[in-house]
């Protein structure tokens, strides 16, 4: 599946004939590769961001060729950089769980109120687009009655239980996400929930959280407040609105 673009081939035998002119003129190896690497890093640079970008608008199930368009490369130096889709979707999933976590951390160090830690944390992922590239795996849902949470992966979402006899909302791993398992991402998510949980609780305890709110649904907040829309602005507008409701049915009201 490694298919050779011409601009690449094209680059390389022009930095060949440059590296022989080179090596005649006497100069040293690093005055021949150094153009090379920064082609490479900006090629990465370029697809990485492209990646982002169409991960975002179209999901993970979009094709390596939209990537490589939108990079403006041959899709030959997207899979020399990436041996397969799995490896790139994992580098952008593992990039946004620590960014998110960075989030949430920041928003329980600098906001001492439980609500506004909670909402700055889902104002800040929400302008950031962070909804459009939730990792698969701490983002699927299922609902669970009492007697299948053995179905479940309970260990996910600690403490988040609901009260006894209503239907359940909890993370579960995707099939389909398998290929995203590695120690590094298993352990970002980890750290991704229970950042995320320590909001959650710290909010619900204060009485400021509904009872019934998890993690799962804090998630589902940022996904569902991150529309696609083709006009930059509107999108803008349109998250903040959806927020704002969002955030109104996750506060607590006087009994």
């Amino acid at each position: 599946m490694h298919i050779q673009d011409s601009h690449w081939t094209s680059a390389s035998a022009v930095a060949s004939g440059g590296a022989v002119g080179a090596a005649a003129n006497g100069r040293g190896d690093s005055s021949r590769t150094t153009p090379l690497r920064v082609d490479a890093q900006r090629n990465l640079e370029h697809v990485l961001r492209a990646a982002r970008e169409v991960f975002g608008e179209l999901g993970y199930g979009a094709p390596m060729e939209d990537v490589a368009r939108r990079a403006r490369v041959g899709v030959g130096t997207v899979y020399r950089r990436f041996p397969s889709k799995d490896v790139l979707v994992r580098r952008i999933a593992e990039e946004e769980t620590s960014r998110l976590t960075d989030q949430a951390r920041s928003a329980l160090g600098q906001e001492d109120e439980p609500w506004s830690a909670l909402s700055r944390f889902l104002r800040t992922s929400v302008a950031s687009g962070a909804g459009r590239l939730l990792p698969p795996q701490v983002l699927r849902v299922g609902v669970a009655d009492e007697g299948e949470g053995a179905l479940l992966d309970e260990a996910r979402v600690p403490q988040q239980r609901t009260q006894p006899g209503a239907g359940e909302l909890r993370l579960v791993p995707e099939e389909s996400a398998g290929s995203l398992g590695s120690a590094e991402y298993d352990a970002g998510a980890t750290t991704l929930l229970e950042v995320v949980g320590q909001l959650v609780d710290r909010a619900r305890a204060a009485g400021q959280l509904r009872a019934d709110v998890s993690v799962s649904d804090v998630l589902l907040v940022i996904a569902t407040a991150a529309p696609s829309l083709p006009d930059a602005a509107q999108q803008a507008a349109a998250s903040a609105r959806l927020l704002d409701i969002l955030l109104e049915g996750l506060r607590s009201r006087p009994v």
